[in-house]
């Protein structure tokens, strides 16, 4: 498969010394190559799988401060994320909305009306007034109103609040983007082999995934950006906790929500999100050890997240058969002495040797901006660099012609145009980097494999594929549909 951008991006990163190479093309690593480059250092970053393919494709796709972690006392958390929440907000417009949640409050649990209300203003003023919403508190009349069906034994009522929706994967593709228009070289399909210190800088094996082909990179600086593959790394000084998640999509017609809904089991918190004609459902959270590969929805996750919202609403009742898509991810987090894994801090770590390794471990969708900006500072300190002004907070990702008809929550329409922009300046090289990750498709159509099938004829016609690719192509995205 011969990919011109990819001979350039691979050539690009080997004919001269980096000042800083990212390891890891998911949001925290695509954060880190923005800001660099903005800042004029001469940056790579480079990823295994296709960009987002791991965590940040797989999220609760929210910008949220965490009622939740306000409540274990992480005010500092809190305070960054909603800061942060607001500054994407802005920097990414098409890639964000005002997300109403409904908290309801029942007689006999941890989440009390009184306490929530307290909450939730507390949550505005973390916004500094700038909240994407004003919360207010719902009698359960009204309460009704707004959610017809919902449980009413021990009902006391709810509280309302302001997240944000967003697209994980978009924010992902759309920061690297970003990252590129001010002189970042980016390469996906290529897997880090190995990486040495030899004397005042890094050398780089990287193995070009797709071509079989090995590059060396020369960097000054490297970026340990790979989330739950972090500790992998023979030079790595971290360690790290992974728990699975897993989401799943319903119609709406099944579960007719206009405004996100938190329920709880015991004292964890799921949501159930509206998203165009669709509803998502997550997030279980359970320890993890198996393959990272091959994180998969196992059916006693489905049963749970289904047990969680039939006992709020009842008269729904749903069952397996009503769920058009799955999601699994795995969250890397930060060294925790223990506890359940709702209960680990969802704050980030960052180290960095005095050899120019860095480490990140932890953190969240929300402040992936900020991750990298505490990260990018560093980096220009080691590197003895005039210290410069920080531009990612005001600075959008892309103008609206580069966003118009290819980035946004929803879904676009499914069309030859589309898909050609993602091959021709999206970096898309296979089937399921269209369907799973730039278009949402696979998780938004019943009929994804009848739409997989017109997407594999119109990249065929723009990468070359010839018949026998094709169908490789379609039984590779059958297997992701599975």
């Amino acid at each position: 498969m011969h990919l011109q951008w990819r001979v350039n991006a691979l050539d690009a990163l080997s004919s001269e010394p980096l000042d800083v190479l990212v390891i890891g093309g998911g949001i925290v690593g695509a954060g880190i190559a923005r800001d660099a480059a903005m800042r004029g250092l001469r940056t790579g970053l480079t990823e295994q799988y296709d960009f987002s393919w791991g965590t940040s494709s797989r999220s609760s796709r929210l910008l949220h401060g965490g009622i939740r972690y306000l409540a274990q006392g992480h005010l500092g958390l809190v305070r960054q994320a909603s800061l942060e929440k607001c500054i994407v907000h802005h920097i990414a417009p098409h890639l964000t909305a005002a997300l109403p949640c409904i908290f309801p409050t029942y007689r006999g649990t941890p989440w009390p009306r009184w306490k929530l209300r307290m909450g939730v203003k507390i949550y505005d003023l973390m916004c500094s007034g700038r909240n994407l919403g004003r919360s207010s508190k719902l009698d359960v009349e009204q309460l009704k109103t707004r959610l017809p069906g919902v449980n009413v034994a021990g009902l006391t009522g709810a509280v309302r609040y302001f997240d944000g929706a967003t697209d994980d994967a978009r924010l992902v593709l759309d920061t690297i983007r970003s990252a590129v228009s001010h002189g970042a070289v980016v390469c996906s399909y290529a897997r880090m082999e190995e990486v040495e210190r030899s004397g005042s800088r890094w050398q780089c094996r990287l193995l070009d995934i797709l071509e079989h082909r090995i590059h060396r990179i020369t960097a000054s600086c490297v970026v340990n950006a790979t989330g739950p593959w972090a500790d992998q790394f023979r030079c790595s000084q971290i360690s790290i906790r992974s728990t699975k998640g897993v989401h799943l999509v319903v119609d709406r017609s099944r579960l007719q929500l206009d405004e996100a809904v938190m329920m709880t089991e015991r004292r964890r918190v799921l949501c159930a999100v509206p998203w165009g004609e669709r509803v998502y459902v997550g997030t279980t959270d359970t320890d993890y050890d198996g393959r990272l590969e091959h994180v998969c929805t196992e059916a006693e996750d489905v049963q749970y997240l289904l047990m969680v919202l039939n006992r709020y609403f009842p008269a729904v009742d749903l069952t397996p058969s009503d769920v058009l898509r799955t999601w699994a991810g795995v969250r890397a987090l930060a060294p925790d002495a223990g506890g359940a894994p709702s209960d680990v801090s969802r704050s980030h770590q960052v180290q960095m040797g005095s050899d120019g390794w860095v480490d990140v471990a932890g953190g969240k969708l929300t402040t992936y901006r900020l991750m990298a900006q505490q990260i990018v500072d560093m980096i220009m300190l080691w590197l003895g660099r005039e210290r410069q002004h920080c531009r990612t907070a005001t600075e959008p990702l892309l103008d609206g012609v580069a966003v118009e008809g290819v980035s946004s929550i929803i879904p676009p329409p499914v069309s030859r145009e589309v898909v050609a922009h993602y091959c021709q300046h999206e970096w898309a090289v296979n089937l399921d980097d269209v369907m799973v990750r730039r278009t949402r498709w696979h998780y938004y159509h019943h009929d994804a494999h009848h739409v997989a099938e017109r997407v594999a004829q119109w990249m065929a016609g723009c990468l070359g594929w010839d018949a026998t690719v094709q169908a490789d192509q379609i039984a590779r995205y059958r297997q992701v549909l599975d």
